[in-house]
Parts: C-alpha cells; structure tokens; sequence
C-alpha cells in the first residue's frame, strides 16, 4: 500500500537512545504495560528488542533470545554485528525495515523488532499469535452435509483456510493497511489468469484510497467506501463465513477482500441472485438441490409481495375469484388494517431485535412469551385479526429463509413502503410500487456489474442456471458477469 503523502517516515538512528525515546514519547513505552523491551550485549554491541504483549508468541521471543545471547560464546566479537545476528535468527519470516514508522507500525501489529546499534535498519520477525477462536461452523450458514469449519477474526487463519482448498500457483493475496490509527490489515484475494485484471486494480486502487482513523467495524466499512453504498439498503457485496463457499466464488473469477478481526469475508462482484444462494443446495443432489432453491425462493417471494398482495384483495375483493373469496377478515375492527399490519410487522422485527440481545438461555422463554401470550391476548382483546397474524407470521418465515441477512432487512424494508403504497392508492399503488422496485434494483451497478443479472441484461443460459442447480460436471463455463480471463472450468475445455 502506497503510504500517505504528508506524514513523515524518519530513518532509524543509529543511536539506540534515541529510538527509545522515541518509543516513550510516541508508541507509550513504560506508560503502557503491554508495550515491552529487552536489551541485550551481543558481541559487545548493544542490542534492543520491542513487542506487544498479548499479540506476540513469548516462546518465540524466548528462543530467539536464547539463540542471540549463545552468539557471546561461540562467536567472536565483530564489525559486522547485524549480519550474524540476521544469519543467526531461527525464524522462517525475516524482514528487514529501513525507517521507524514502519518499525514501530510492525511491532504494533505483533511482531518483534530486533536493532543494532550503528545500524539504520530493523529485523522484523513474525511472532504473532492473536487470540481468537478456532474455525467453527458460522451459525449463519449451517449446512445438513459439509465442512464445520470457518472464517474467523485471524485474516493469517483465513487466507490458510482458502489456500488449504485452492492449492494453485495462481492463488494470490495481496495485503493493505488501512486507517491512520487503527492500521488494520485487509487482503484482497484472487486467482491469477482466472480473475479480471481491471477489476483487481479497480478495488486495490479503492482500498488505497481509503483515508479514515481507523475501520474498527472492519467490513461494513470497508464496503460502505468501496461501493459508495450511502443509503441504499440492498447489500452490494456478498458476505461468508464459510471457506469453501469463499474458494468456489474464486475459481469462478471473484475477488475476496478479507479483513482483519472480522469471520465474514466479502465477495465482489456480488448480484441480487448471489445472495440468494446458499451451500445446502451444492451439499445435496441436483434434483434436491434444485428443491431447496424454488423452495426458498417462494419464501423470498412471500417474503417481499405476500403481505401487500393479501391487503390490497382485502381492499378490492372483486379482484378476487369465487373460490377463493374467503380471503379477508369477516369482522370489521376498530383498528385499520394497515396500523395492525404496520405494527404486527415491527413486532416481528423488535422480537428479532431482543433475541439478538437476549442471552441465549432467555431466549426461548422470550420467544414463548412473545408468541403464545402476546399474539394471542392481542386477538383475543381485538386489536389483531387472526388472518393479519397469520400473513405477517408467513412473511417472517420467508425472511427468516432469506439466505443473506442484509438481503432479508432490505426486502423487509420494501414490503413496508410496499404495504404504505397499497393503503393509500390501492392498485395503482401496487402496481407502480412493484415497478419503482425493479427500476431501482435494474438501476445498481456495484463495481460495473449489474445487480440483477443475469435477470436483466438477460442471458438465457445463466438465468437457467439460477433456476436450477445443474450438476457439476456441466458447469463448464465460468459467469460471465465476473467477465473471467478463462472462461472454461475444465482443463481440457481449454481454447
């Protein structure tokens, strides 16, 4: 990453003084507790060491300066101290680091910083070992069959985990630091000859470009600077925790982008019908597979249209056939239909909200409360019809079955406006909602990409292949969308 014009990047002094000095005064040496420092007499030079507690592996460290203080008795003394002592270091990742911004950025980022008087450069050896959690299955994307491990809050344990799965020459992850305090690392990752070239350098160039103290909430932040997102509520990159959904999307020409502290890796280029996928459907066979997509599209459907389409045949009953003229409630009530609709919607959504909140043994008991005591009193007394909270318990299936959980708000948010649209125009408030709705999807190009291809622009082959899941075996070509250097899957459908 380019460093940013303005800020001053000093040699490192070769007095050993001075640096710690500057170390006092600038990183908190001897004010914070966690900022730590060794010197050491090797070969009668005078040797420092810095690290970060906490962030750095102590047995590491305590090799390293065992293997450094044996240089006394079986070396002898030396002008060329900084060499020995760099031939010496029992370590595989060794840098050497020529100013003290960089210097003092490493040893905060967890590594150790290794300097010898008279020298205007520091070792940098990677020592890290944050503390997180091992892989587990996310809770998001839980499949019947498959792998139980995931993305975590280690970008080093996530870029493992996707090489692991893709052992290709080719495979490449190049690594920023972003934010002016927090100097978080992000890695952007991609197959070479396989990705578009434009769009690797379209999103290194956004990445770098990204000027702001820190990005403590990691992706969101990352995305609302990459795609000047604003306040559009449909997500515009795909998120996942799990690994090998993050390795199928590269060796279809996607670029990841993984961040540091943060299990969710993003997906770029990412579409509507992207987020609607999910690993069960590629766990099973095709024809199930092909099952469970139709199924969950109708909840996604009955997700966005069902509510409104039941209140506007309440509003006009002649749009109804005969047989099914039953639709509707049979008793007027003395609270208008769309205030019960309105505020049975936004109960789902505070019930969605506590159990976010609600300690995990709580939680049930809330949500038997909520749905045996609160519901029903709520018919009993008159302030909902049964029907309302019949639909309105339809719809929150169907959003519960929404893959993508910013994809299932942003949805609940339109059936909302929607329902508004409909009690106040009736069916042209229906009809001209539903139309506004597509232009605006239509309208979305996260990255150049339109949003709701392969819909619109229609590309037959691709729309069938959304439909349904074909077998592995005749996906030969990569999506054009991505628009891959190397269209062909197989090695022997090669040109």
């Amino acid at each position: 990453m380019e460093k940013k014009a303005g800020k001053n990047f000093k040699k490192i002094p070769h007095e050993l003084d001075r640096l710690e000095q500057y170390f006092k005064e600038r990183v908190g040496l001897g004010t914070s507790f966690d900022i730590g420092q060794r010197k050491l007499v090797i070969l009668k030079t005078n040797v420092q060491l810095y690290y970060v507690n906490g962030l750095c592996e102590s047995l590491y460290i305590i090799q390293l300066v065992k293997e450094l203080v044996n240089l006394n008795e079986h070396e002898r003394p030396s002008k060329n101290v900084f060499e020995i002592i760099r031939n010496r270091l029992i370590h595989e990742s060794v840098e050497v680091v020529k100013t003290i911004d960089e210097m003092a950025d490493q040893v905060l980022s967890g590594l150790l910083a290794i300097v010898v008087e008279g020298e205007e450069c520091a070792l940098i050896i990677d020592v890290r070992n944050y503390p997180g959690r091992q892989p587990e299955e996310p809770d998001t994307e839980k499949v019947v069959r498959g792998s139980r491990d995931g993305y975590v809050e280690n970008i080093v344990l996530n870029t493992a985990l996707t090489r692991r799965r893709i052992r290709d020459e080719n495979l490449r992850f190049e690594m920023f630091k972003v934010g002016e305090r927090s100097k978080t690392d992000i890695a952007i990752g991609y197959i070479d000859g396989v990705a578009n070239p434009q769009l690797v350098e379209t999103i290194r160039k956004e990445i770098s470009s990204i000027d702001i103290d820190g990005i403590s909430m990691a992706d969101k932040t990352v995305e609302e600077y990459l795609m000047k997102q604003g306040y559009n509520p449909y997500p515009l990159v795909r998120y996942t925790e799990r690994a090998d959904v993050g390795a199928v999307h590269l060796l279809e020409g996607h670029v990841l982008i993984f961040i540091d502290t943060s299990p969710s890796v993003m997906i770029t280029p990412a579409t509507f019908f992207h987020h609607v996928q999910h690993a069960e459907e590629y766990r099973q066979s095709s024809a199930v597979g092909t099952f469970v997509r139709w199924t969950r599209f109708l909840g996604i459907w009955a997700s966005i249209f069902l509510l409104p389409l039941w209140f506007l045949f309440v509003l006009e009953p002649s749009l109804l056939p005969e047989k099914l003229a039953y639709i509707g409630p049979n008793k007027e009530s003395d609270v208008p239909l769309i205030i019960q609709l309105l505020i049975a919607d936004l109960g789902i959504e505070f019930l969605r909200i506590a159990a976010i909140h609600t300690p995990t043994p709580l939680s049930t008991a809330m949500g038997l409360i909520a749905a045996v005591l609160i519901g029903q009193i709520a018919v009993d007394v008159g302030l909902f019809h049964s029907e309302v909270i019949l639909y309105v318990s339809i719809a929150a299936i169907g959003t519960f079955s929404t893959p993508s959980y910013e994809l299932s708000v942003a949805n609940k948010i339109f059936r909302m406006i929607l329902l508004i649209a409909v009690a106040l125009f009736k069916v042209p408030g229906f009809i001209v909602g539903c139309t506004v709705y597509m232009l605006y999807l239509i309208s979305l190009r996260p990255l150049n990409a339109p949003y709701m291809w392969p819909f619109i622009p229609f590309n037959p082959i691709a729309f069938i292949q959304v439909l349904i899941r074909r077998p592995v075996p005749g996906s030969k070509l990569r999506p054009s969308i991505v628009h891959p250097r190397n269209r062909f899957r197989q090695p022997e459908n090669k040109p």
